[in-house]
């Protein structure tokens, strides 16, 4: 990793932009590698460095981008100039990682369900004793891992639509989950967006893997690699029938795999086709099915994605904060099977919530608490459906998280299920979807 890097700062003026976790990550290993002219850090928010290096902050962060050789670009930032026009060298860590060690990568992306399955594929390996690291979206920045990896090390790594936006080095096996409406505050259109998440296989070689969506297969020409479909479909290699997963494809040798639903954490049908991906891509690596079901047992669903928090005064509580788009709102609902309550709502991005709306109408849900900006937003969709919405007498709207909580534990009967499935972002609201989460466990688990 430290020949990769210094191949590219070699003498160069070197420009860190975006100090968050993986900028301050990219400043210890330049310092390790040494040989550059020079390092800068750039960020709209201040900065603070020990070492005597020269800093840029402001609105006007992004003017200096034509001043340096190299330009090390963080996840998230959102370029003011257009890509032709930047002078330098424009690359990232996980452009520098792939680099070095594509062939041992699965990476893995996906508008949702990438965390859960990036996290149970490294944890089955690992429970099968294989030489595995996790890394990329999951919180684990490439730098940070390198000296753990050596020539049989599996890496898994998660890749968000920001990671992948200007790669041009893609995984030796690719794991393309779904595409939905996301991130549009950050790319204007979706086209951009599906753009980005395609360059996951767009840069694949002969020789190498792609497990996809049925519904997202590539065109003819458009993926060197060899194309492995998963889903619902009877046309798809690899089929989701309920619990059952039926491999199809000749190098799977007609397998077929149940999943031991009663004695597993994560719940719903999305679920299961995570695991299906993971269960394809695993055989790749030759895990046998008993290895498989011993892991997948054995491992305790993330924090934040439909987590049961608890139960308190006789309702159970789901904590589904991860939930950012309508289908995840309609996942959860379909999981928890005795929901009662849903609170929904969050930052308004704008996104399309008909969908959702389409759902909820049908749906026995018997309380349906509408909060912040999205909230309110739906809530008025509603009411402009005239009769079209079947029991708006479930519509409840309040401004705050603490006042949906309130409202919940008052009109939730006992016995049932309250699910907190946003399908919507919780930034201005909260620091992140993280912390929301944590908010509405705390919300839930204090006496009134």
């Amino acid at each position: 990793m430290i020949d990769t890097i210094r191949k590219y700062v070699k003498d160069k003026k070197v420009l860190i932009l975006g100090f968050g976790r993986e900028g301050k990550s990219t400043l210890a290993l330049l310092k390790k590698a040494g040989g550059y002219g020079m390092i800068a850090i750039s960020d709209r928010n201040p900065v603070q460095v020990s070492e005597e290096i020269p800093v840029i902050c402001g609105e006007d962060y992004q003017k200096c981008l034509n001043d340096f050789d190299v330009i090390f670009k963080s996840p998230g930032i959102v370029l003011e100039m257009e890509r032709k026009d930047i002078r330098g060298c424009l690359v990232s860590q996980t452009e520098l990682f792939f680099e070095r060690y594509r062939n041992q990568i699965v990476g893995i992306t996906g508008t949702k369900g990438k965390s859960t399955t990036t996290t149970l594929m490294n944890h089955i390996l690992k429970s099968a004793g294989k030489n595995t690291v996790l890394a990329g979206n999951i919180g684990i920045p490439a730098f940070d891992i390198w000296e753990e990896i050596g020539d049989d090390t599996i890496i898994t790594f998660e890749m968000s639509s920001h990671q992948l936006e200007y790669m041009t080095v893609a995984p030796k096996v690719a794991v393309y989950l779904n595409i939905h409406e996301e991130h549009l505050d950050h790319y204007g259109t979706m086209e951009k967006y599906v753009a980005a998440k395609e360059n996951i296989y767009r840069n694949q070689l002969t020789g190498d893997t792609l497990f996809v969506n049925e519904l997202i297969v590539p065109k003819a020409g458009s993926c060197a690699a060899e194309v492995i479909s998963v889903g619902y479909g009877k046309t798809a290699d690899i089929v989701i029938s309920g619990s059952c997963i039926t491999c199809k494809k000749d190098s799977f040798n007609d397998c077929v795999y149940e999943i031991p639903v009663d004695k597993i954490h994560l719940l719903g049908e999305h679920n299961y086709y995570n695991i299906a991906m993971a269960y394809g891509v695993l055989k790749k690596f030759g895990i046998t099915d008993g290895e498989f079901t011993r892991g997948l047992c054995s491992y305790e669903t993330l924090p934040h994605r439909l987590q049961y928090i608890g139960c308190v005064d006789g309702v159970k509580y789901y904590d589904d904060s991860i939930s950012t788009i309508c289908d995840t709102a309609i996942q959860a609902l379909n999981s928890v099977k005795d929901a009662t309550t849903i609170l929904i709502g969050g930052m308004d991005r704008g996104i399309d919530y008909s969908e959702l709306i389409s759902f909820l109408s049908v749906h026995p849900v018997q309380n349906i608490i509408l909060m912040a900006a999205t909230g309110k937003r739906i809530y008025q969709e509603i009411e402009d459906m005239d009769k079209k919405f079947s029991g708006k007498e479930r519509l409840y709207l309040v401004d705050t998280l603490e006042e949906a909580v309130v409202l919940a534990k008052r009109i939730t009967p006992k016995g049932t299920s309250c699910v907190m499935s946003p399908a919507a972002a919780s930034y201005g609201i909260f620091k992140n979807f993280e912390e929301r989460g944590e908010v509405f466990n705390r919300l839930v688990h204090e006496k009134q």
